[in-house]
């Protein structure tokens, strides 16, 4: 598929390089003359194979713009989406496969462009200090080719992306509870923790445990005992080894507030209203 190797005639001549003044500087700019597709196409794809990124998009726009109702123009597209992908140009990258799939939706490659529309917006996502809308959209697109092509090979790395994905989305809820818990914000900081814990997708991250201990934090701090108590039960019970949970063990008793056993807790029906 991509990056293959197949016989190629390069017309050379037919190639010219031109240097233009740009602001001061110099810039390549590639110009084509008319010629035959194949020859336009496998242009495209030896500029790929040498990893030179933007000649081979330039290569495969050229083949639609002379060719644009031939098969290989259809093909074009998506080795354009995939040659600005690999320059990190994401945004058009996404415009090319959304094209494709948009022209072709039941061409046998239709799966990899939704795949490659996901990477695109994965491979964005940023810190979770900082907006998550390209997590969202990260996370919209893989949950597309899960729903599209769940038995895909690109269904079940999407799978695994989706759970790197979730984690960020919990982490950011997390990084504004812990703000509001600090500015005294207490009932958004609760509201924050509660989704990481009560959201199923949420609830599998590697936050739920530093989320529950929040909870008993801010609980401790508006005077519900017992909604701490409970709390602490539950992280107890789902990650009894955990540091979060030796931490609220030891802010309930530094409070004066006795820990209830697991027996208890189960005994009231905690231990079944989360996880």
């Amino acid at each position: 598929m991509i990056g293959t190797k197949v016989a190629r005639a390069v017309g050379l001549a037919a190639l010219a390089l031109t240097v233009a003044g740009c602001g001061g500087g110099a810039r390549e700019r590639l110009q084509f003359q008319e010629e035959p597709v194949a020859q336009l196409y496998n242009r495209g794809a030896d500029f790929l194979d040498r990893r030179r990124w933007a000649e081979a998009s330039a290569a495969f726009e050229e083949v639609e713009r002379q060719h644009p109702y031939s098969a290989w123009a259809r093909r074009s597209i998506l080795m354009t989406a995939y040659a600005k992908y690999q320059s990190n140009r994401y945004q058009e990258a996404v415009d090319a496969a959304q094209r494709f799939v948009s022209l072709h939706p039941g061409n046998e490659s239709a799966p990899y462009a939704y795949y490659l529309i996901a990477l695109c917006y994965f491979e964005q996502i940023l810190d979770v200090g900082r907006d998550q809308a390209t997590t969202q959209q990260a996370l919209n697109a893989l949950q597309e080719v899960v729903r599209r092509y769940p038995e895909s090979d690109y269904a079940r790395d999407a799978r695994l992306k989706l759970d790197m994905t979730y984690d960020q989305l919990a982490g950011k809820e997390m990084d504004v509870g812990r703000f509001y818990l600090n500015q005294g914000q207490t009932l958004g900081a609760i509201n924050r923790f509660r989704r990481v814990i009560e959201e199923d997708n949420f609830q599998r991250t590697s936050h739920a445990p530093e989320a529950l201990h929040r909870l008993v934090e801010a609980y401790l701090t508006m005077g519900m005992t017992q909604e701490a108590q409970r709390t602490a039960a539950v992280l107890g019970y789902n990650f009894p080894g955990s540091p979060w949970y030796q931490r609220s063990y030891a802010l309930l008793t530094g409070r004066g507030v006795q820990p209830v056993s697991e027996g208890e807790a189960r005994e009231r029906g905690w231990l079944s209203r989360l996880f």
